[in-house]
This record gives structure tokens, C-alpha cells and sequence, in this order.
């Protein structure tokens, strides 16, 4: 599976690669960052950013069979993950479980490489990976100081949506019918 938009590839990779990590640590030192920024007037402390790049450490769901993270690459360097992992989803509170559903995790492109469309090859692939997963329902969520990701979520045909986690750091939630 390849997706590809101008000089971006995007494809899977192994959850725990180091290019993996290394672009995970880059992104939770960016929205760590930001957090921290609004919240605290400063960055976030190095021993903090170490906890929660160990607390958040869920790689296994970005794996095959029930998920998979892919890299995008532009210009042969690694500059963004997304990843899928397919959950219950059961629509309104206390409802049945309806359609297979899957969850977009990480999108991130480094800031070097934003304005390229790495966002939305990224995004592609994603909802390729999901559809191929058996997932008929995207979900996600995201923080509202996150304006560049929810735009891209709303220009792809995302809608804001009841939330269906309980993550502390969620403000906004989002769906799509893949």
C-alpha cells in the first residue's frame, strides 16, 4: 500500500522502528510544547516529555492485524506518520456496536516539510489503511490549540462529532464514513 502525492510516499512500517520513534518524539515535543506554551508560559521540562513518551508508548495497536502506522516520506526522508487502529464502535452512548470502526492516531509532518501535502497523503493512506483493516467509521480526536490538524480533518470531509474517548487532552472529536 503507497500513496503518493507529489515528492511524498507514504507506507507502513514497523510500529517500533526507529524512524518511528524518532518522528513520535518529535511530535510529542511539539504538542508538549504548545501545551505547555499556553498553559505555563514555557516549554515542556525534559524529564516530563520523557514520562510521556514512555506513558504513551502504544505502539502495539499501530500493528498488524488490527492496525498499522505508515511513514511518509518526502524526498526520501522520513517527515510524518499516521496510524489506524480498528475498535468497537458503538455510535450513541450505551447503543449496540454498529459498523467496524477505526481510529486515526499521530498524524504529524515535520515542520520542515509542512505546506508539501503531507497531510493529506498521509490522511489518504490512512483511510486506505482502515478500509483494508474491514473499518467503515474513521474516528479521532484532537486538541483545539491543534488548528492546523482539525482544518485538515474538516477539509477532508471530517465532522465534528459527540466525543468517543475519554482521553484528558481531547477536546475536539471528529468522524468520517470511509
Amino acid at each position: 500500500m503507497s500513496a503518493m502525492t507529489s515528492a511524498w510516499t507514504v507506507t507502513p512500517e514497523a510500529s517500533d522502528s526507529s524512524v518511528a520513534l524518532d518522528l513520535w518524539r518529535a511530535y510529542y515535543t511539539e504538542v508538549s510544547d504548545r501545551w505547555f506554551q499556553v498553559h505555563e508560559g514555557r516549554d515542556t521540562p525534559v524529564e516530563e516529555l520523557e514520562r510521556e513518551v514512555i506513558a504513551s508508548n502504544d505502539h502495539g495497536t499501530l500493528a498488524p492485524p488490527a492496525g498499522m502506522l505508515l511513514v511518509g516520506r518526502y524526498g526520501g526522508a522520513p517527515m510524518g506518520t499516521a496510524g489506524v487502529h480498528l475498535l468497537r464502535y458503538q455510535g450513541a452512548a450505551g447503543a449496540e456496536p454498529t459498523e467496524p470502526a477505526a481510529e486515526l492516531k499521530r498524524v504529524f509532518v515535520l515542520k520542515e516539510a509542512r505546506g508539501t501535502g503531507g497531510g493529506t497523503a498521509l490522511l489518504t493512506a490512512a483511510e486506505d489503511a482502515a478500509r483494508a483493516l474491514g473499518a467503515r467509521i474513521m474516528l479521532l480526536d484532537t486538541r483545539s490549540d491543534l488548528a492546523e490538524a482539525w482544518s485538515l480533518y474538516e477539509r477532508n470531509g471530517y465532522e465534528r462529532t459527540v466525543p468517543h474517548n475519554h482521553d484528558p487532552y481531547a477536546e475536539r472529536w471528529y468522524r468520517k464514513r470511509l
